[in-house]
Protein backbone atom coordinates (compact mmCIF):
# COMPACT_ATOMS: atom_id res chain seq x y z
CA UNK A 1 0.00 0.00 0.00
CA UNK A 2 1.04 3.71 -0.91
CA UNK A 3 2.54 5.82 1.93
CA UNK A 4 -0.36 8.48 0.84
CA UNK A 5 -3.70 7.32 0.00
CA UNK A 6 -5.13 8.67 -3.40
CA UNK A 7 -8.37 9.80 -1.55
CA UNK A 8 -7.06 11.19 1.57
CA UNK A 9 -9.32 12.55 4.27
CA UNK A 10 -7.23 15.51 4.64
CA UNK A 11 -7.77 16.83 0.66
CA UNK A 12 -11.51 15.59 1.42
CA UNK A 13 -12.83 18.77 1.16
CA UNK A 14 -11.21 19.68 -2.22
CA UNK A 15 -12.09 16.22 -3.52
CA UNK A 16 -16.18 16.14 -1.99
CA UNK A 17 -16.42 19.64 -4.12
CA UNK A 18 -14.26 18.75 -7.35
CA UNK A 19 -14.01 14.97 -7.81
CA UNK A 20 -12.08 15.17 -10.98
CA UNK A 21 -9.38 17.52 -8.85
CA UNK A 22 -7.75 14.25 -7.49
CA UNK A 23 -6.63 12.64 -11.19
CA UNK A 24 -5.85 16.15 -12.39
CA UNK A 25 -3.44 16.61 -9.44
CA UNK A 26 -1.50 13.27 -10.08
CA UNK A 27 0.59 15.29 -12.98
CA UNK A 28 2.19 17.47 -10.55
CA UNK A 29 5.08 15.95 -8.34
CA UNK A 30 4.51 16.86 -4.82
CA UNK A 31 6.33 19.71 -3.12
CA UNK A 32 7.07 19.48 0.30
CA UNK A 33 6.94 22.75 1.77
CA UNK A 34 8.94 24.35 5.08
CA UNK A 35 5.71 24.40 6.75
CA UNK A 36 4.72 20.93 6.35
CA UNK A 37 8.36 19.56 7.54
CA UNK A 38 7.48 21.75 10.45
CA UNK A 39 3.87 20.70 11.25
CA UNK A 40 5.47 17.02 11.25
CA UNK A 41 8.36 18.02 13.39
CA UNK A 42 5.48 19.41 15.78
CA UNK A 43 3.38 16.08 15.15
CA UNK A 44 5.91 14.16 16.19
CA UNK A 45 7.18 16.51 19.69
CA UNK A 46 3.04 16.56 20.54
CA UNK A 47 2.77 12.63 20.02
CA UNK A 48 5.89 12.35 22.45
CA UNK A 49 4.41 14.77 24.97
CA UNK A 50 0.91 12.89 24.91
CA UNK A 51 2.34 9.54 25.68
CA UNK A 52 4.98 10.60 28.32
CA UNK A 53 1.72 12.32 29.86
CA UNK A 54 -0.05 8.72 29.65
CA UNK A 55 2.89 6.67 31.15
CA UNK A 56 3.81 5.05 27.91
CA UNK A 57 7.98 4.70 27.47
CA UNK A 58 8.34 6.65 24.69
CA UNK A 59 11.52 8.23 23.00
CA UNK A 60 11.84 11.71 22.82
CA UNK A 61 12.53 13.10 19.22
CA UNK A 62 13.60 16.52 20.07
CA UNK A 63 17.25 16.15 18.73
CA UNK A 64 16.10 14.56 15.63
CA UNK A 65 13.25 17.17 14.83
CA UNK A 66 13.97 19.36 11.53
CA UNK A 67 11.88 22.09 12.73
CA UNK A 68 12.13 22.70 16.84
CA UNK A 69 12.25 26.23 18.89
CA UNK A 70 10.74 27.43 22.41
CA UNK A 71 7.00 28.03 20.46
CA UNK A 72 7.03 24.49 19.54
CA UNK A 73 7.77 23.04 23.06
CA UNK A 74 5.09 25.76 24.63
CA UNK A 75 2.12 24.82 21.98
CA UNK A 76 2.75 21.13 21.62
CA UNK A 77 3.15 20.67 25.83
CA UNK A 78 -1.26 22.86 25.49
CA UNK A 79 -2.10 19.41 23.18
CA UNK A 80 -1.28 16.94 25.46
CA UNK A 81 -3.02 19.33 28.17
CA UNK A 82 -5.57 19.66 26.40
CA UNK A 83 -6.17 15.92 25.27
CA UNK A 84 -5.59 14.81 29.35
CA UNK A 85 -8.53 16.99 30.40
CA UNK A 86 -10.97 15.78 28.11
CA UNK A 87 -9.51 12.01 28.83
CA UNK A 88 -10.06 13.04 32.51
CA UNK A 89 -14.00 13.74 31.51
CA UNK A 90 -14.71 9.80 32.26
CA UNK A 91 -13.74 7.40 35.29
CA UNK A 92 -12.83 5.22 32.71
CA UNK A 93 -11.68 5.62 29.23
CA UNK A 94 -9.55 3.75 26.01
CA UNK A 95 -7.27 6.11 24.42
CA UNK A 96 -5.23 5.88 21.26
CA UNK A 97 -2.62 8.24 20.04
CA UNK A 98 -1.22 8.09 15.94
CA UNK A 99 -4.31 5.56 15.28
CA UNK A 100 -3.86 4.24 11.79
CA UNK A 101 -7.97 4.01 10.57
CA UNK A 102 -9.31 2.15 7.79
CA UNK A 103 -11.57 4.46 5.77
CA UNK A 104 -12.38 2.21 2.88
CA UNK A 105 -15.92 1.51 3.84
CA UNK A 106 -16.46 4.68 2.02
CA UNK A 107 -13.69 5.67 0.42
CA UNK A 108 -11.91 3.27 -1.39
CA UNK A 109 -8.61 2.34 -0.74
CA UNK A 110 -8.10 5.11 1.75
CA UNK A 111 -6.73 5.65 5.14
CA UNK A 112 -5.63 8.16 7.68
CA UNK A 113 -4.32 8.77 10.89
CA UNK A 114 -5.74 10.50 13.64
CA UNK A 115 -3.49 12.18 16.39
CA UNK A 116 -5.51 10.92 19.01
CA UNK A 117 -9.17 9.20 19.78
CA UNK A 118 -10.54 8.75 23.22
CA UNK A 119 -13.73 6.61 23.47
CA UNK A 120 -14.98 7.70 27.37
CA UNK A 121 -18.50 6.36 28.11
CA UNK A 122 -20.83 6.39 24.94
CA UNK A 123 -18.81 9.45 23.33
CA UNK A 124 -15.81 8.75 20.85
CA UNK A 125 -13.60 11.80 20.18
CA UNK A 126 -11.19 12.94 17.69
CA UNK A 127 -8.96 14.77 18.25
CA UNK A 128 -6.82 16.72 15.36
CA UNK A 129 -3.79 18.94 16.30
CA UNK A 130 -3.71 21.87 13.45
CA UNK A 131 0.31 23.87 14.12
CA UNK A 132 -0.53 25.76 10.48
CA UNK A 133 -1.55 29.62 11.33
CA UNK A 134 -2.17 30.67 7.94
CA UNK A 135 -5.98 28.98 7.42
CA UNK A 136 -8.59 29.05 10.67
CA UNK A 137 -9.72 25.21 10.58
CA UNK A 138 -12.91 24.39 11.86
CA UNK A 139 -14.71 20.99 13.30
CA UNK A 140 -18.16 22.00 12.04
CA UNK A 141 -18.91 19.34 9.80
CA UNK A 142 -15.03 19.04 9.42
CA UNK A 143 -15.01 16.26 6.37
CA UNK A 144 -11.61 15.31 7.59
CA UNK A 145 -12.72 14.68 11.14
CA UNK A 146 -15.79 13.19 9.54
CA UNK A 147 -14.08 10.31 8.02
CA UNK A 148 -11.58 9.89 10.57
CA UNK A 149 -15.08 9.62 12.80
CA UNK A 150 -16.11 6.75 10.42
CA UNK A 151 -13.03 5.00 10.60
CA UNK A 152 -12.71 4.92 14.37
CA UNK A 153 -16.57 3.72 14.56
CA UNK A 154 -15.36 0.87 12.28
CA UNK A 155 -13.00 0.06 14.76
CA UNK A 156 -14.81 0.66 17.85
CA UNK A 157 -18.42 0.77 17.60
CA UNK A 158 -18.62 -2.82 17.83
CA UNK A 159 -16.69 -3.12 21.18
CA UNK A 160 -18.03 0.28 23.34
CA UNK A 161 -21.22 1.51 23.56
CA UNK A 162 -20.72 4.50 21.27
CA UNK A 163 -23.99 7.10 21.03
CA UNK A 164 -22.01 10.29 19.73
CA UNK A 165 -19.05 11.57 18.10
CA UNK A 166 -17.13 14.48 19.38
CA UNK A 167 -14.73 16.03 16.99
CA UNK A 168 -12.19 18.63 18.17
CA UNK A 169 -9.61 20.88 16.53
CA UNK A 170 -6.69 22.00 18.39
CA UNK A 171 -4.93 25.12 16.64
CA UNK A 172 -2.91 26.54 19.02
CA UNK A 173 -0.99 29.50 16.75
CA UNK A 174 -4.61 30.58 15.67
CA UNK A 175 -5.36 30.29 19.61
CA UNK A 176 -8.67 28.23 17.98
CA UNK A 177 -9.87 25.38 20.04
CA UNK A 178 -13.27 24.27 18.14
CA UNK A 179 -15.23 21.54 18.74
CA UNK A 180 -18.17 19.99 16.94
CA UNK A 181 -20.66 16.73 18.46
CA UNK A 182 -22.35 14.84 15.98
CA UNK A 183 -24.73 11.64 16.45
CA UNK A 184 -23.61 8.26 15.31
CA UNK A 185 -26.41 7.63 13.13
CA UNK A 186 -26.11 10.97 11.56
CA UNK A 187 -22.18 10.45 10.66
CA UNK A 188 -22.96 7.15 9.30
CA UNK A 189 -25.79 8.51 7.51
CA UNK A 190 -23.22 11.47 6.13
CA UNK A 191 -20.67 8.29 4.90
CA UNK A 192 -23.16 6.88 3.00
CA UNK A 193 -23.46 10.62 1.19
CA UNK A 194 -19.65 10.46 0.47
CA UNK A 195 -19.48 7.00 -0.84
CA UNK A 196 -20.70 7.84 -4.69
CA UNK A 197 -19.07 11.25 -4.58
CA UNK A 198 -15.63 9.23 -3.70
CA UNK A 199 -15.94 7.02 -6.65
CA UNK A 200 -16.16 9.70 -8.96
CA UNK A 201 -13.17 11.08 -7.69
CA UNK A 202 -11.45 7.77 -7.95
CA UNK A 203 -11.69 7.56 -11.44
CA UNK A 204 -11.59 10.87 -12.16
CA UNK A 205 -14.82 11.64 -12.93
CA UNK A 206 -17.42 14.55 -12.02
CA UNK A 207 -17.76 18.24 -12.37
CA UNK A 208 -14.67 20.50 -11.99
CA UNK A 209 -15.65 23.62 -9.11
CA UNK A 210 -13.32 26.27 -7.61
CA UNK A 211 -13.25 27.62 -4.50
CA UNK A 212 -11.88 27.84 -1.28
CA UNK A 213 -10.60 24.28 -1.49
CA UNK A 214 -8.53 25.30 -4.48
CA UNK A 215 -5.68 26.82 -2.00
CA UNK A 216 -4.28 23.31 -1.56
CA UNK A 217 -4.56 21.96 -5.20
CA UNK A 218 -1.72 21.01 -7.10
CA UNK A 219 -3.07 21.65 -10.45
CA UNK A 220 -4.69 25.43 -8.94
CA UNK A 221 -2.17 27.39 -10.98
CA UNK A 222 -3.00 25.78 -14.73
CA UNK A 223 -7.04 24.88 -13.69
CA UNK A 224 -8.80 25.71 -16.81
CA UNK A 225 -12.30 26.01 -14.35
CA UNK A 226 -10.88 28.31 -12.12
CA UNK A 227 -9.10 30.45 -15.03
CA UNK A 228 -12.84 30.56 -16.41
CA UNK A 229 -14.59 31.13 -13.41
CA UNK A 230 -12.38 34.10 -12.09
CA UNK A 231 -11.54 35.45 -15.51
CA UNK A 232 -15.40 35.69 -15.56
CA UNK A 233 -15.35 38.16 -12.82
CA UNK A 234 -12.51 39.94 -13.27
CA UNK A 235 -14.11 40.44 -17.04
CA UNK A 236 -17.42 41.67 -16.31
CA UNK A 237 -17.87 45.72 -16.77
CA UNK A 238 -17.99 46.80 -13.28
CA UNK A 239 -19.09 50.67 -12.91
CA UNK A 240 -18.50 52.50 -9.87
CA UNK A 241 -19.81 51.36 -7.01
CA UNK A 242 -22.04 53.88 -6.58
CA UNK A 243 -23.94 52.82 -9.56
CA UNK A 244 -23.95 48.86 -8.35
CA UNK A 245 -27.28 47.92 -6.34
CA UNK A 246 -26.08 46.79 -3.04
CA UNK A 247 -27.69 43.54 -4.41
CA UNK A 248 -24.84 42.91 -6.91
CA UNK A 249 -21.98 43.92 -4.62
CA UNK A 250 -23.44 41.32 -2.38
CA UNK A 251 -22.85 38.62 -5.12
CA UNK A 252 -19.80 40.18 -6.07
CA UNK A 253 -17.92 40.65 -2.50
CA UNK A 254 -17.83 36.69 -1.41
CA UNK A 255 -15.80 35.98 -4.81
CA UNK A 256 -13.04 38.51 -4.65
CA UNK A 257 -11.53 36.66 -2.10
CA UNK A 258 -10.79 33.67 -4.79
CA UNK A 259 -10.33 36.23 -7.59
CA UNK A 260 -7.08 37.63 -5.31
CA UNK A 261 -5.37 34.20 -4.44
CA UNK A 262 -5.70 33.36 -8.39
CA UNK A 263 -4.18 36.28 -9.36
CA UNK A 264 -1.15 35.67 -6.43
CA UNK A 265 -1.11 32.06 -7.58
CA UNK A 266 -0.78 32.70 -11.46
CA UNK A 267 2.12 35.42 -10.53
CA UNK A 268 4.07 32.40 -8.61
CA UNK A 269 3.66 30.36 -10.94
CA UNK A 270 4.78 32.56 -13.64
CA UNK A 271 8.18 33.66 -11.99
CA UNK A 272 8.92 30.01 -10.78
CA UNK A 273 8.57 29.13 -14.37
CA UNK A 274 10.97 32.31 -15.57
CA UNK A 275 13.58 31.48 -12.69
CA UNK A 276 13.76 28.41 -14.23
CA UNK A 277 14.55 29.86 -17.80
CA UNK A 278 11.64 30.06 -19.27
CA UNK A 279 10.26 33.33 -21.11
CA UNK A 280 7.50 34.69 -21.15
CA UNK A 281 6.49 36.94 -24.07
CA UNK A 282 6.19 41.23 -22.95
CA UNK A 283 7.98 40.12 -19.57
CA UNK A 284 11.36 40.09 -18.01
CA UNK A 285 12.84 39.06 -14.77
CA UNK A 286 14.31 42.27 -13.34
CA UNK A 287 15.43 42.97 -9.29
CA UNK A 288 13.67 44.69 -7.58
CA UNK A 289 14.06 47.46 -4.72
CA UNK A 290 16.02 46.24 -1.80
CA UNK A 291 17.47 48.80 0.67
CA UNK A 292 21.46 48.54 1.78
CA UNK A 293 22.36 46.71 4.70
CA UNK A 294 25.92 46.23 6.53
CA UNK A 295 28.26 43.96 5.54
CA UNK A 296 29.27 42.98 8.79
CA UNK A 297 27.46 43.72 11.94
CA UNK A 298 30.48 43.40 14.18
CA UNK A 299 32.61 45.37 12.64
CA UNK A 300 30.40 47.91 12.30
CA UNK A 301 29.53 48.32 16.23
CA UNK A 302 33.46 48.11 16.85
CA UNK A 303 34.00 50.93 14.36
CA UNK A 304 30.76 53.17 15.69
CA UNK A 305 32.21 52.61 18.99
CA UNK A 306 35.96 53.94 17.85
CA UNK A 307 34.16 57.17 16.93
CA UNK A 308 32.75 57.30 20.23
CA UNK A 309 29.37 56.81 20.11
CA UNK A 310 26.92 53.53 21.16
CA UNK A 311 25.38 52.03 18.31
CA UNK A 312 22.49 50.94 19.68
CA UNK A 313 19.17 52.32 20.21
CA UNK A 314 17.13 51.00 23.37
CA UNK A 315 13.55 49.40 22.38
CA UNK A 316 11.15 47.89 25.13
CA UNK A 317 10.71 44.19 24.06
CA UNK A 318 7.55 43.01 22.52
CA UNK A 319 5.32 41.01 24.35
CA UNK A 320 6.17 37.61 23.40
CA UNK A 321 10.01 38.09 23.85
CA UNK A 322 9.14 40.23 27.25
CA UNK A 323 6.96 36.89 28.17
CA UNK A 324 10.33 34.52 27.07
CA UNK A 325 12.66 36.93 29.36
CA UNK A 326 10.58 37.07 32.64
CA UNK A 327 8.94 33.58 32.38
CA UNK A 328 5.20 33.20 31.70
CA UNK A 329 4.36 33.32 35.54
CA UNK A 330 6.33 35.90 36.18
CA UNK A 331 4.65 37.85 33.17
CA UNK A 332 1.22 37.13 34.02
CA UNK A 333 1.55 37.97 37.77
CA UNK A 334 3.21 41.40 37.35
CA UNK A 335 2.90 42.85 33.82
CA UNK A 336 -0.72 41.56 32.29
CA UNK A 337 -2.80 43.95 34.35
CA UNK A 338 -0.64 46.59 32.05
CA UNK A 339 -1.73 45.29 28.61
CA UNK A 340 -4.38 46.51 26.75
CA UNK A 341 -5.81 45.53 23.57
CA UNK A 342 -6.78 47.97 20.95
CA UNK A 343 -9.98 47.44 18.82
CA UNK A 344 -9.05 45.42 15.55
CA UNK A 345 -9.42 46.82 12.42
CA UNK A 346 -13.29 46.59 10.97
CA UNK A 347 -13.34 44.02 7.71
CA UNK A 348 -15.78 42.33 6.22
CA UNK A 349 -15.85 38.47 6.51
CA UNK A 350 -18.43 35.61 5.69
CA UNK A 351 -21.13 35.18 8.41
CA UNK A 352 -19.50 31.52 8.80
CA UNK A 353 -16.41 33.07 10.15
CA UNK A 354 -16.51 32.45 14.03
CA UNK A 355 -15.37 36.14 15.39
CA UNK A 356 -18.39 38.23 16.84
CA UNK A 357 -20.05 40.58 14.95
CA UNK A 358 -19.72 44.24 15.73
CA UNK A 359 -22.78 45.86 16.47
CA UNK A 360 -23.28 48.83 13.86
CA UNK A 361 -24.60 50.90 17.13
CA UNK A 362 -21.03 50.69 18.68
CA UNK A 363 -19.10 51.80 15.41
CA UNK A 364 -19.56 55.34 15.39
CA UNK A 365 -18.34 55.41 19.21
CA UNK A 366 -15.70 52.71 19.34
CA UNK A 367 -14.47 52.75 15.57
CA UNK A 368 -14.56 56.41 14.63
CA UNK A 369 -17.41 55.31 12.14
CA UNK A 370 -19.70 57.92 10.79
Amino acid sequence: MSAHAILSASSSNRWIHCPPSVRLSQKYEDEVSPYALEGTSAHALAEYKLKNLLGIDVKDPTDDLDFYDEEMDELTEGYASYVTEVISRYESSAVFVEERLDLSEYVKESFGTADCVVVGEKELHVIDLKYGQGVLVDAKENSQLMLYGLGALTLFDGIYDIEKVVLHIYQPRRCNISTYEIKKIELYEWGETIREIAEKAYIGEGEFSCGEWCIFCKAKNKCRKRAEENLKLAQEEFTLPPELSDDEIEEILPRLDELEQWVKDIKAYALEKAMKGHRWKDLKLVEGRSNRKYRDEDEVINKVKELGFNPFEEKLLGITAMTKLLGKKVFDENITDLLEKPKGKLTLVSIRDKREEVKIDNVKEEFGGK
